[in-house]
């Protein structure tokens, strides 16, 4: 059946966000974690039956795909929408809806300034929470939430042609934690998550059918960085590509998903990403304020995080949905640059014996633009396993391997190289890998 928008309520948004709710119930009793409560806006333009909703206003769309947790879908289009926009998807708190989250964030207006497309998903079930719990949820394909946004995901890149490769997630308590979900379950899906107020992939998994998780919730539930990872990695095994980028916020005297659940998803998303647990820059961009950036110093590194000092859980607030886009790199009109091909070039000489090899690779920046931070990505021969390296964190140790850059040699400038290299077992094929991505990017060889 094909998609059948229905235009949803808006009035003027008032001059500043409303204040978040503050008050968390018992789950079970109906109720949920908490954000900032909906301003009043004009209603929608009649849709008219078009299959592409009408642009400047929010509208429901049915019949969207699979969806096998009854989710809503409401879509925001700016009548400047770019070709082959990027999407971003935000989503809501418990208690709150799709509507509630266009009328609290500005992602709307800033989708006006930009030209990329909103999707707000809304919960149906009673206590108007996301499902980041169950074992349908945290796992790909595997039903429930995840699924119906994926199909809304599906729906809005057929329709309007949107940029695969510019897929972002961002959300607030039970959103933030959806994002988290989303991707670790669609990790070739998002390109970037931004998270506020939430905890790691899969820390509120139950097997109860309760949704709730205290020792979650209280901040006591703690594991290894690798424990973590792993976590993220088991909801699609197998899979080999790059991962997306992670943007953390949480305030210290969150007493609704308690502070340690920050440096949880810290240890989480730096271990996805193979880089290291000690920050590559720390700042202050505002009083109260700390961020440090993990894996590279610049905007869109491979994990941020921004911790506020004295505030609670209810911590978003105007302005921070513009730092967002910096992070996804979507504040500038029209596409954000790609990666251009060949813009990188690798060569790699292997020196073998009996079981073992060493292998010397040279990554050459032949782009226009410095690289700041970088992952370089190769499949090692079957039979090969890493034992050492130098010049990168390297892992896992045989089969998609990622070589992540160590605090001195992030920055590649036009032009300029870095050398890195391995010590592997192997069992009989000593050779060096085919082909090489760096950042996502494939490069030329030889």
């Amino acid at each position: 059946m094909p998609a059948t928008p229905h235009p949803a309520t808006r009035r003027p948004l008032r001059s500043t966000l409303l204040a978040f709710l503050a008050a968390l119930l018992p789950l079970l009793a109906a109720t949920a974690l908490t954000a900032p409560a909906a301003a009043a806006r004009e209603p929608a333009r009649e849709a008219a039956g078009a299959k592409a909703v009408p642009t400047a206003t929010l509208t429901e769309v049915t019949d969207f795909g699979a969806n096998p947790s009854n989710l809503r879908m409401y879509l925001y289009v700016p009548e400047s929408v770019t070709p082959n926009p990027a999407v971003v998807v935000a989503v809501h708190w418990c208690t709150g809806s799709g509507p509630d989250m266009y009328n609290g964030t500005e992602y709307d207006t800033l989708a006006d300034q930009y030209g990329f497309i909103v999707l707000y998903p809304s919960v149906t079930r009673s206590s108007k929470c996301f499902d980041v719990s169950s074992p349908q949820a945290l796992r790909r394909g595997g039903g429930s939430d995840p699924v119906g946004i994926k199909s809304m995901i599906d729906w809005v890149t057929r329709t309007y042609d949107a940029d695969s490769g510019r897929v972002f997630a961002t959300g607030i308590s039970s959103g933030a934690m959806m994002t988290n979900v989303l991707l670790g379950d669609y990790p070739d899906v998002f390109a970037a998550g931004a998270a506020f107020s939430g905890v790691p992939f899969a820390c509120f998994a139950i097997t109860d059918g309760s949704e709730w998780n205290s020792n979650c919730s209280g901040g006591t539930l703690t594991h290894t960085p690798k424990e973590w990872g792993d976590l993220v990695r088991n909801a699609y095994p197998g899979y080999s590509g790059p991962r997306p980028r992670m943007q953390i916020w949480h305030g210290t005297e969150d007493d609704v998903l308690r502070y340690p659940n920050f440096g949880e998803q810290i240890k989480q998303w730096t271990n996805v990403q193979g880089v290291s647990q000690t920050p590559a820059a720390t700042d202050t961009p505002q009083s109260g304020w700390t961020r440090t950036r993990y894996g590279g110093t610049g905007d869109r590194a491979p994990v941020e995080a921004i911790s506020l000092q004295g505030v609670g859980h209810n911590l978003y607030a105007h302005g921070m949905a513009s730092r967002v886009l910096t992070f996804f790199g979507l504040d500038k009109a029209g596409p954000a640059p790609q990666p251009q091909p060949g813009a990188c070039k690798v060569t790699a000489a292997v020196n073998a014996w009996n079981t073992g090899l060493t292998a010397s690779v040279t990554i050459t920046n032949t782009g226009t633009t410095t690289v700041d931070g970088w992952k370089l990505g190769f499949t090692l021969p079957a039979g090969q396993t890493v034992t050492g390296g130098w010049g990168a964190a390297y892992a896992p140790s045989s089969g998609s391997v990622t070589a992540t850059n160590v605090s001195y040699n992030g920055t590649i400038a036009p032009g300029a190289s870095v050398s890195i290299g391995y010590q592997a077992g192997h069992s009989g094929n000593s050779a060096a890998p085919a082909a090489f991505t760096l950042n996502g990017t494939a490069c030329a060889t030889g």
